[in-house]
């Protein structure tokens, strides 16, 4: 994976199409990202998870394009698709077959039900152990067209049925997967909800030993077929170290809590540890497709849980403060108030949880710039775009309020912003300067300060932040010169 800034962007909201999109691309963002996490393309987009509950994982959805348009868009920059390994739609052919011919339907043994995990029945203690991301237990009771009655694991939603990764069926379907992405251009895939793929009774079912052999075991197999890996994991930070020692690539979900609390706080102190000790082999992200986790940072669950990046104190206060920023927009695309809630997160955009303040915004991104690891920005956080309270109103979902449908017009306006620019101006020079190919090192800073330097021979950028005083500038080398950012 190439040491330069990649975009996230849904195609059917960033331009409108598979065409579109690249048309912005190659056209007024060109050479501005070198990767490009396309979010599900999958027939069909606009399920019960915004694509993330596909009813055909090897079929481009008609209305955004062919995979013509995708091997298209492959020429021009890398790309990276997401493989649903925990779960397929209910409306996808393979259930529906179950569905009317049960057991005697050769995709049966594709789906998770509740005996299969526990064929002796599960006890009250068995069930309370799993980890849920949402309240309740990951069960959903169907009855089939063909009458019988099935007690199905859903851990997401109940159109949302968990695949038996375990067996032949759960495996060939996932590999099918990786055979279509390799043959279309794709060149690195995202496990998403890789934690929670591997059941056991008795276990909390999240990222157990069974887990880290399951995706070792199905990387090999992406690597096989040419593809980078990318795990997706929500949880507590030591988890995450764990998790990069054994995988090509993980997220840094601890970096947007710890980049807002600096910021509201007003010091490094929290952020400063992460930075001691956080894996690099990292995509670095401030928002994505999902909420602002507040789990990555926080402490462990149950009452002896260990502690986290933040105290629990300092992460309440911090989720307050987003809550003020937004005007209580946040809040009411959070948690019971609104659907598809997860318990971890925060639904809301990053500029808007800065309180649409255009210094901080670039304070922000600079810092995840400045990181070891490759940077992600989110085409929400591209275009510096706040809370779309009307379609989280429309829809009801959370995660819809950082979900904004933008054509190709309103990118055009947007791109015109002060902050946008200046963020543009940012991303080039991360792409473009040699020190980020070179050392990186924190230097010695007090509390309500933050030093961050690369170097390679004579050329050098570094990252100076007075967080009492909201200042910060960049000082870097060009050629034998000594620029600043923001300049002046």
């Amino acid at each position: 994976m190439k040491n330069q800034v990649q975009l996230i962007a849904y195609a059917d909201r960033l331009g409108g199409t598979m065409r579109a999109l690249h048309g912005l691309l190659t056209g007024p963002l060109r050479g501005t990202f070198v990767g490009l996490h396309l979010l599900p393309f999958f027939h069909r987009i606009d399920g019960a998870d915004a694509g993330f509950d596909p009813i055909d994982h090897t079929a481009v959805d008609s209305r955004l394009g062919t995979w013509e348009d995708v091997r298209a868009l492959a020429r021009d920059i890398d790309l990276m698709a997401d493989v649903i390994v925990n779960h397929i739609s209910t409306s996808s052919p393979q259930f529906q077959d179950f569905s009317r011919r049960g057991a005697q339907s050769p995709h049966a043994g594709l789906f998770l039900t509740l005996d299969a995990v526990f064929p002796g029945g599960a006890q009250e203690k068995d069930l309370l152990a799993i980890y849920r991301p949402r309240p309740g237990l990951p069960f959903t009771t169907v009855t089939l067209n063909n009458g019988t009655r099935r007690i199905l694991w859903t851990t997401f939603t109940p159109q949302q049925v968990d695949i038996d990764v375990t067996r032949a069926p759960g495996r060939d379907y996932l590999d099918g997967i990786l055979r279509t992405f390799a043959a279309n251009g794709i060149r690195m895939v995202r496990l998403d909800a890789i934690g929670y793929a591997v059941k056991k009774a008795g276990a909390d079912c999240f990222m157990m030993p069974e887990t880290f052999d399951f995706i070792a075991d199905f990387s090999n197999s992406a690597r096989r077929c040419g593809l980078e890996v990318l795990v997706e994991v929500h949880s507590h930070y030591r988890r995450q170290i764990d998790v990069a020692a054994h995988v090509d690539w993980v997220y840094d979900f601890a970096l947007p809590p710890l980049v807002l609390h600096a910021i509201s706080r007003q010091t490094s102190q929290y952020l400063r540890r992460w930075i001691g000790i956080r894996p690099t082999n990292c995509l670095t992200v401030l928002d994505t497709h999902d909420g602002i986790g507040m789990i990555d940072a926080g402490p462990a669950s149950g009452p002896d849980g260990e502690e986290g990046l933040l105290p629990q104190a300092e992460l309440n206060r911090l989720v307050e403060q987003i809550h003020r920023n937004t005007g209580g927009g946040s809040q009411r695309a959070t948690g019971s108030a609104a659907q598809n809630l997860d318990l971890y997160q925060v639904n809301c955009a990053f500029y808007e949880a800065l309180g649409r303040d255009d210094s901080m915004y670039l304070l922000a991104r600079a810092i995840q710039f400045f990181l070891p690891g490759i940077p992600q920005v989110y085409y929400v956080g591209l275009l510096a775009g706040t809370n779309d309270m009307e379609l989280l109103a429309r829809t009801g979902v959370g995660r819809d309020i950082n979900r904004h449908y933008y054509d190709c017009e309103e990118v055009e306006r947007n791109l015109q912003r002060p902050v946008v620019a200046g963020l543009l101006e940012l991303i080039r020079l991360r792409n473009a300067h040699p020190a980020f190919g070179g050392t990186f090192q924190p230097l010695p800073s007090p509390e309500d300060a933050l030093q961050l330097r690369w170097q390679q021979g004579s050329q050098f950028a570094h990252l100076s932040v007075r967080f009492k005083e909201r200042l910060w500038c960049i000082e870097y080398s060009e050629g034998s010169q000594h620029l600043r950012f923001p300049a002046g």
